[in-house]
Order: C-alpha cells, then sequence, then structure tokens
C-alpha cells in the first residue's frame, strides 16, 4: 500500500488546529518534529511541551487529492502555508523505518548503544572486549544521542563501577543505569519523577540482562542511602536546587557525575557542589558540559 505525506512547517504557530483539520480530512497518522534543533529536556509528569518551531507531518491514503486538502487548509486558516510539501511514499516496514537513521554508537573504548535488530562492526579489534546495551530510541529522556548522555557514558567507560553502588538520579530510560550494570556495578537505584521512565528502565534493564541489579523507583517512594557513585543527568536548575541532598547521597571518595548543563551555567553549578566535593575540569561536547567531582571526608574541609 502507497501513502501521501503532507509535509507543513508551521513555525511557531499553534499545531491543535492543524492536526484536527489534517485528520478531519482523512489523514490516517500525525507526526509532530522539531523544525529547528531545539531540544525538549526531561518535561515534568503529564506535560506534552513543544518545540520553539514545529513541522507537522500527515499520512494520508495515496488516492487522495494532496493538492486539494492544501487548498482546504489554505482558506480555512487563511495562510499561504508556503513551505508546504507532498510527498509519495511506497509502502515499508514502518514498525522499523523511524530506526534508518540510527546506527550502533560507541562511547568511550568499549561501551556501545546498538538499536534492537543491528550489530557491530565487524571489523573491531577483539580488545576490548566491547560491552553493548541494546536500546531503542524512545519516549523517555536518554538513548544516547544528545551530548549530555553522551557525555556520562564516556565518563563510566573510563571509571567502570565494578562491585559499586549507583544512584542514577532522573533514570529516564535508564540507560545510565543499564551502562553501569553492564560495567560491573553492584546494585543500582535509578529514580525518576516520572512513572513512565520507571517502566522504560525496568523493559531496558529485562531486555539487556541487568534487571536483578537495577531497582527503578519514583524519587518520592525511593529510601536513598549513600553510595560510591551518582549520577545527575537533569538540568542545571535542579541540580543546583538539589546540590545539598544529592551531596548527601555521595559517600566520602565517592563521585559525583552531573550532567544537562549548558556551557554557561557550569560555573554556578559547580560552585554549588563545591563546599562537599573536589570537582574536577569540566568535560564538554558541543554546548554541553559535563561536571564531576569527588567526595571529602567531611563537609567544608579543605
Amino acid at each position: 500500500m502507497a501513502f501521501l505525506q503532507i509535509i507543513l512547517p508551521l513555525g511557531a504557530a499553534d499545531p491543535a488546529p492543524y492536526e484536527d483539520a489534517l485528520l478531519d480530512a482523512g489523514a490516517s497518522c500525525i507526526t509532530l518534529e522539531d523544525e529547528g534543533d531545539d531540544p525538549v529536556l526531561e518535561p515534568l509528569p503529564g506535560t506534552t511541551p513543544l518545540w520553539p518551531r514545529v513541522r507537522i507531518k500527515a499520512l494520508f491514503d495515496a488516492t487522495v487529492d494532496g493538492e486539494q486538502v492544501l487548498t482546504q487548509l489554505r482558506a480555512q486558516f487563511d495562510q499561504p502555508l508556503a513551505g508546504a510539501q507532498l510527498e509519495h511514499l511506497a509502502d515499508r516496514a514502518w514498525e522499523r523505518e523511524w530506526l534508518k537513521d540510527f546506527r550502533p554508537m560507541r562511547f568511550g573504548e568499549r561501551l556501545w548503544i546498538c538499536p534492537g535488530g543491528m550489530s557491530l562492526p565487524e571489523d573491531l579489534p577483539a580488545q576490548p572486549a566491547p560491552v553493548v546495551i541494546e536500546l531503542d530510541p524512545g519516549l523517555a529522556f536518554g538513548t544516547g544521542t544528545h551530548p549530555t548522555t553522551s557525555l556520562c557514558l564516556q565518563w563510566l567507560d573510563q571509571h567502570p563501577p565494578a562491585g559499586m553502588e549507583v544512584i542514577d538520579y532522573g533514570c529516564g530510560s535508564g540507560i545510565l543505569a543499564i551502562a553501569a550494570a553492564r560495567l560491573g556495578a553492584n546494585s543500582v537505584l535509578a529514580v525518576d519523577i516520572d512513572p513512565q521512565a520507571l517502566l522504560a528502565t525496568d523493559e531496558n534493564a529485562e531486555r539487556n540482562g541487568v534487571r536483578q541489579q537495577i531497582t527503578a523507583q519514583l524519587v518520592a517512594d525511593a529510601r536513598l542511602q549513600p553510595v560510591e557513585v551518582l549520577l545527575a543527568n537533569i538540568l542545571a536548575g535542579p541540580l543546583q536546587q538539589l546540590a545539598g541532598e544529592l551531596s548527601a547521597l555521595v559517600r566520602p571518595g565517592g563521585h559525583l557525575v552531573l550532567s544537562g548543563i549548558l556551557r554557561e551555567q557550569a560555573d554556578a553549578v559547580s560552585d554549588a557542589y563545591r563546599p562537599w566535593f573536589d570537582m574536577d575540569p569540566p568535560a564538554t561536547q558541543d554546548d554541553w558540559v559535563r561536571l564531576t567531582g569527588v567526595r571529602r571526608a567531611a563537609a567544608g574541609s579543605a
């Protein structure tokens, strides 16, 4: 079966009326996309924030007259709909089509993230032996493609938490918790404010054979105790607000790993943790920063 796809760049316009109009015109599927390059990070539970500029795609049966649909939309909204496109699509395995732009990704020396059904490159050297996490892009934040996640995965590859207890604070898809477990962590407590993140973490942990090592809980329900490694890939504002609480969850000599921080926010976040940690120089990727530190034996000591 073939399809017709109508693509409408809407800019800052509210997409909801256009969605309704396209469905009324016979669309079988509606997709919203980022028209620019403005990732939405860590939305609060129950919220569906959109990008500043939105592109809408509508899928129709191939027999639909696309030009007529566009004419109706222009009349209904009194808009020229500049940039509107019509595409004719052949039938494909749509359940896997959305993964076509994803490939196995390596972080550091041996840590790999692979979408389901894909294999590592055949020419990899035998050593170091790869540590593979199977994970498809999903609704919960964190698939390795964003610099904030990538920076944390690189740190874990360089500092495998073998035999340690770990907290993944703001676990999203569970990717950091799973990476820690696959790299030898004794146990990982993955916490988040979004119930959907816990479902994703549980499912991905089961898929990767580390379900027994990972406990996923809501932050409000978790009994948090100090650990040797705390990972928090959230946002700069919450990281500053939670500095005291998160610092108390790292044992003396333990490691703190913070991400979700823009370059211009790094100094303020780092300063919030200096009363408890000897902070390392920041690591950067694109416009994003990872901060790490080692917990001192006593708060405020030199």
